[in-house]
């Protein structure tokens, strides 16, 4: 059934208002303790940004994707800079304004006037120095109609994000659709299909557009095709709600501003329905959607929130109806818990170091059959491809084989060993929970949900850096170019086998090197989790003491934890008609 968002707003606004009551009343605020008070006001400013702030499409790719002439073609305007080499080297948000403006955001808040010609990377490079601080990212005013409704963040091309990177990521987290900007010269190369899995896909986006552009450079409507499938294919492994759509950003710029367009190869028409359909699409899943988009991702942030405080509520409950005795008996047990656990904890390792050495040898297996399988199909091709296909597909087709093996090991292994931190973590819960303490009367659901909740977010934080990895096998890279530097059939394929043992070795390599960084990841993960979860128990341990020692009145202090309850149960049942 369709949920109706007529009154969300008021909603949002409501929960809102009941969580900042509970924060701002000294007796409540004092029950939850200066760091969760502290906690839920940050995320409150986060809510509020978010309901403030014009709705934001994040425009990213690779360098030299057309990005820049893409959001011209979009807002019909000369605004983002342009040029042969790579030009946008700052995040760029590009916003409504009556006169055309742009600003520098310094990162002391600061801002400094340039004009449109500064927006040039040589010119703007000249600049920085002169700055009275670092920049954060550039303000462009444009009266173009669309962005009324939007907010467009034009950012840097992916290899210059070395020292952007967590830039980018905020305001990825900040955004609320993506286009993403493939090139049908290059089409989704492997450092494009891990960007996207690692950066994009984690993120939850309700809508993902990808835009093969330049597909004016092929020569006939096949080899668009061929690529717009090829790419379509690779998004459905990748990011299957994503829509694809192959088009021109140069020839619907020129259309729009009303400059020559030339049509050598007859296929104008095709290059305008694409990008139209494009933008009907942009306008009825974005702009008109735009509002609901916003606000389911503001629910999400609300129930978090509201999750967290109720268990933190509940444990405290618990424990406010012991006697001083009770509380400082389980604050000594909780802390030779927490001792006898770390101990427990690293005679856990080996167990797991076990798993990951068995995986990798499972996996080291798979990759010895699958590349037996690809010589058999090397050499088949000798006689089953044309020339043609050969020349023109070979080399991509060889790699995309090798890279979609390589990621399959990982990913069945990291699930598979997901599983396994997964249960230590649940296990790691109810030995740590508060009611295995001192036969304490304590709700040990409550105490595992908040523990897990915790536990779950460092092992996702965690398993980032494992995610890293598993791209490509980046050692097979200069034996893939010695068979790219091949142009006849014949020598293609020679070449193929003349390097086919060491892309099979190294790739084994590479992956050997990938499980001991997945083993390392592991111990990492096992460690992190811990330390949160004894940091959760103790401070709510803690608390429930300082109540005990500093308020004479428990009849007081059990009718405030059950007011505060009150108000953030009926924060949730708020919002539940929305779930």
């Amino acid at each position: 059934m369709e949920k109706n968002y007529d009154n969300a707003a008021a909603d949002i606004a409501y929960v809102r208002s009941e969580l900042s009551r509970l924060v701002k009343d000294p007796e409540l605020s004092a029950i939850l303790g200066d760091e969760a008070v502290e906690r839920m006001s940050k995320w409150d400013s986060v809510i509020g940004q978010k309901m403030d702030q014009p709705f934001s499409l994040m425009v990213i790719g690779d360098f030299k994707r057309g990005k820049s002439t893409i959001i011209n073609a979009i807002l019909g305007r000369s605004i983002a800079p342009v040029n042969v080499a790579p030009e946008t080297f700052t995040i760029n948000c590009i916003s409504y304004g009556e006169r055309p403006s742009v600003e520098a955001v310094l990162k002391n808040g600061k801002r400094v006037t340039l004009t449109q010609d500064d927006l040039s990377r040589d010119r703007l490079s000249g600049l920085l120095d002169f700055f009275p601080g670092e920049l954060d990212y550039l303000d462009v005013r444009s009266d173009a109609p669309i962005l009324k409704e939007i907010q467009i963040v034009d950012t840097p091309g992916l290899s210059d994000l070395d020292d952007l990177d967590n830039q980018v990521k905020d305001f990825l987290i900040k955004a609320d659709a993506v286009i993403y900007v493939a090139s049908a010269l290059s089409p989704f190369s492997e450092s494009e299909q891990y960007f996207i899995a690692s950066h994009i896909v984690p993120q939850n986006f309700s809508k993902v557009f990808v835009l093969v552009n330049m597909i004016d450079a092929m020569n006939s409507m096949e080899d668009i095709e061929k690529i717009i499938d090829r790419i379509s294919e690779k998004c459905s492994q990748i990011i299957p709600y994503a829509e694809v759509y192959g088009i021109s950003g140069i020839d619907e710029y020129r259309r729009k501003i009303g400059l020559i367009r030339p049509d050598i190869k007859g296929f104008q028409d095709y290059y305008e329905n694409q990008f139209l359909k494009f933008e009907l699409a942009l306008s009825r899943e974005i702009i008109v959607q735009k509002d609901t988009i916003r606000t389911q991702r503001v629910f999400s942030m609300l129930r978090l929130m509201l999750s967290d405080t109720l268990n933190r509520l509940n444990m405290i409950s618990d424990m406010v109806k012991m006697d001083r005795q009770k509380l400082d008996e389980l604050s000594v047990d909780f802390e030779h818990e927490c001792t006898t656990l770390a101990a427990a904890l690293e005679s856990q390792k080996p167990k797991i170091i076990l798993s990951i050495t068995e995986m990798m040898q499972e996996a080291e297996h798979w990759m010895y059959e699958f590349f037996t399988k690809l010589r058999e199909d090397i050499l088949a091709c000798r006689t089953t491809a044309n020339d043609e296909d050969v020349e023109r597909h070979f080399y991509s087709y060889l790699m995309d084989k090798v890279g979609e093996a390589y990621r399959k090991c990982l990913e069945i292994h990291q699930s598979r060993l997901n599983d396994i931190i997964d249960d230590m973590a649940a296990e790691l819960s109810r030995k740590l929970g508060i009611a295995n303490l001192a036969g304490a009367r304590i709700s040990c659901s409550e105490t595992v949900n908040v523990n897990t909740f915790v536990a779950d977010k460092v092992k996702a934080a965690a398993s980032q850096g494992a995610d890293r990895e598993m791209g490509f096998p980046s050692t097979t890279m200069p034996f893939f170019r010695n068979i790219l530097k091949k142009k006849r059939q014949s020598e293609i394929i020679d070449s193929a086998l003349e390097n086919y043992d060491d892309i099979r070795n190294n790739t084994i390599k590479d992956l050997k090197d990938c499980y001991s960084n997945l083993e390392k990841f592991a111990m990492s993960q096992l460690d992190d989790i811990y330390r949160t979860q004894v940091d959760v128990g103790r401070e709510t341990v803690n608390q429930a003491m300082e109540m005990a020692r500093t308020s004479s009145d428990a009849e007081k202090i059990v009718k405030n934890l059950e007011k505060a309850s009150e108000i953030v149960i009926g924060a949730v049942s708020v919002l539940k008609k929305y779930d």
